[in-house]
């Protein structure tokens, strides 16, 4: 069957940057407290496609929405994650820290963030722990009614990605990999991980895809070798314009940035 000439002439200049989606780092976190309520809610009116968010388990098995293993750094109070209950970490001011105007933010539940998932969108789930978190996980999902159209599970933690597809098995599953380069002479400076080896653990293990962080020197080559496996290509962080054509320009479905409105903005102009 032909296609009409006009619908040709349209399908031509249809931007590449137009297919890609964009995700919420931890919400509109350059906007508003990461991982908050408030930064999850701006990240939705800023157009995000999905938004990310990071889970760890508290003492008492409880999930809590945080990015690091301890307090400080967004509460302004000393503690570590996994040595406080839920209400002790609930109690926390998870806003001030930002601005002002978000004191008395909270840090959320997962709850509480899976059921705030508005229609026709979709959250990256991000297990900062080993794979104790799962059943808690398990439990989480069943309970907002989530399922795997709405929610993707990822982490760096290959051993809990692996309980995941063993115990979730519906839930697709992204391989988070970081590599900063070091500077010149320095003789730590180590080359990132054979992208063949990365292809042969998730493919083993059945992960759904990789998600690689953007200073990552991919090459044409190794991205066509991981579409040939049958894996999805994502990256994260990238609030750089030009960082984010290069990579879409190498076949990304997704870009996770800390401004998705902004992102979203240059990218169609």
């Amino acid at each position: 069957m032909r296609l009409p000439s006009r619908l040709l002439a349209a399908l031509a200049f249809v931007s590449p940057a137009a297919a890609v989606e964009i995700v919420a780092h931890r919400g509109a976190s350059h906007d508003a407290p990461e991982n908050t309520l408030a930064a999850h809610a701006l990240a939705w009116e800023q157009g995000a496609d999905l938004v990310e968010t990071d889970v760890h388990l508290a003492r008492d098995g409880e999930l809590i929405v945080i990015h690091d293993k301890t307090t400080q750094r967004t509460t302004g109070r000393a503690g570590v994650v996994v040595e406080l209950t839920l209400a002790e970490l609930r109690a926390l001011d998870a806003g001030a820290w930002k601005d002002p105007r978000f004191r008395g933010e909270r840090l959320p539940t997962l709850d509480e963030q899976l059921t705030r998932i508005p229609a026709g969108k979709r959250m990256l789930v991000e297990l900062k722990v080993g794979p104790e978190i799962v059943p808690a996980l398990a439990r989480s999902l069943a309970r907002c009614g989530a399922t795997p159209a709405t929610v993707t599970l990822i982490s760096f933690n290959a051993a809990t990605l692996r309980e995941i597809r063993r115990a979730l098995p519906g839930y697709r599953t992204l391989y988070l990999m970081g590599y900063k380069a070091a500077a010149p002479g320095d003789p730590k400076a180590k080359a990132p991980p054979r992208i063949e080896d990365v292809i042969a653990e998730a493919r083993a293990a059945g992960f759904t895809g990789l998600d690689l962080q953007h200073t990552w020197p991919l090459t044409p080559a190794e991205v066509a070798r991981i579409r040939a496996a049958g894996l999805e290509l994502h990256v994260w962080t990238v609030d750089d314009l030009e960082v984010a054509r290069r990579w879409i320009g190498l076949g990304v479905a997704s870009v996770t940035t800390n401004r998705p409105g902004w992102l979203r903005a240059g990218l169609d102009r």
